[in-house]
């Protein structure tokens, strides 16, 4: 009888056994497809990531006889920082771009939205990585030296390196979101080596402004009817001491950006951005691992300019002041921006709206951007 119930259950067993070997096989084919696009991904990276710049080609495609595009490493501030130089004409005024994040150089996305014209094409630009970030991170840097005097003395040092080597007695200075409250700290302490100052996305009054956001995210939540929303940001209270926290921040982020009232207003994402880093020349692979790294690494520094009300520390200049701004940021207020322009003390000064751009107009609307970037250098002669 013992014999027969094993006979009787000997098909279910094998059916099993059959069926164990499919998920087998199927689990094994999964694994190889996954293992092939992660070795896939990484050879294009490798490919995409040969640490150099391409030349400068014009708009057939032909490189630009005379031109620059370079990778720099000097010692500033006690440690080797790395920098991008890209100019069709060295001849050209000298402009030091300061990015935004902290800790975000935009040089690897910037590429991307170059069109018919480019900063280039009117200016040498230094594309700096501030110390911490991008081809200025290390895992051995001193967290006592991530602070605004120390960031605006390294600023001292790259400007006198562009101040030597092109031979300039000024050059111009252009800031952009986390860049523009240090641009605003470096004209303010270091006035006679810059021409101008051009801040985009420009920070004031960081705190009131992040306030101002949340306000306006409850009026366009309500006015869809986006109860999700609404439920999330009664979470917070904006008039609490530690308003805003972390969780905050990260919720915000993503609500603005879908909201248009962030990054963009309409044309650019956060994949796109992430991509065209991935994809960029200049960065090594290694140097692309750095990136992140130093992203996550500087956001600290953000607590400098949301503690800082700029109406009140720094609005009185010795150099001409220009901003650039879109009509839709709320990352950095645009209501705001203007009423700071309006109380600043400079020897020129002058506001440009951006009506279809958020926090990236020099992105969002590149063709308008340079139109301005001409404006100003006409209004410099």
């Amino acid at each position: 009888m013992e014999f027969q119930r094993n006979n009787i259950h000997r098909p279910d067993r094998i059916k099993k056994v059959k069926k164990m070997k499919r998920i087998g096989k199927i689990l094994l084919v999964t694994l190889l497809l996954i293992v092939g696009v992660l070795l896939a991904g990484t050879i294009v990276l490798v490919v995409k990531s040969p640490g150099r710049l391409d030349p400068l080609k014009d708009t057939e495609g032909k490189e630009i006889v005379g031109s620059l595009s370079e990778k720099n490493f000097i010692e500033i501030g006690g440690m080797q920082q790395g920098f991008f130089i890209r100019t069709e004409n060295p001849e050209n005024p000298v402009l030091l771009f300061l990015h935004g994040g902290p800790g975000s150089p935009e040089l690897a996305y910037s590429v991307a939205y170059e069109w018919s014209e480019r900063l280039e094409k009117y200016f040498t630009v230094c594309y700096w990585d501030q110390r911490g970030a991008g081809l200025s991170f290390n895992s051995a840097i001193d967290d006592a030296t991530m602070n605004v005097k120390q960031f605006v003395e390294d600023a001292r040092q790259i400007t006198e390196y562009l101040q030597h080597r092109f031979n300039r007695e000024k050059i111009y200075l252009m800031g952009h979101s986390w860049g523009s409250y240090l641009g605003i700290k470096i004209i303010e302490k270091y006035p006679e080596n810059y021409l101008a100052y051009i801040g985009i996305g420009q920070i004031s009054n960081q705190l009131e402004s992040v306030k101002l956001a949340y306000d306006y995210l409850l009026q366009l939540a309500a006015e869809k009817n986006d109860t999700k929303t609404l439920d999330l940001l009664k979470q917070f209270d904006r008039q609490a001491p530690d308003f805003p926290n972390a969780d905050y921040l990260m919720a915000a982020n993503r609500l603005m950006n879908e909201y248009g009232i962030g990054l963009s207003h309409q044309s650019i994402s956060m994949f796109s951005l992430i991509t065209n880093m991935l994809f960029f020349k200049g960065y090594t692979l290694s140097e692309k691992i750095n990136y992140f790294n130093g992203t996550l690494f500087s956001l600290k520094l953000f607590d400098n300019a949301m503690n800082d009300n700029l109406f009140e520390s720094s609005a009185s200049f010795n150099v001409p002041v220009f901003f650039v701004q879109g009509i839709y940021d709320f990352v950095t207020s645009y209501t705001l921006a203007r009423d700071y322009l309006d109380k600043i003390e400079a020897p020129q000064k002058a506001f440009f709206t951006f009506d279809n751009a958020a926090h990236a107009p020099n992105l969002e609307e590149p063709e308008k951007f340079m139109q301005t970037v001409r404006q100003i250098l006409q209004m410099m002669e």
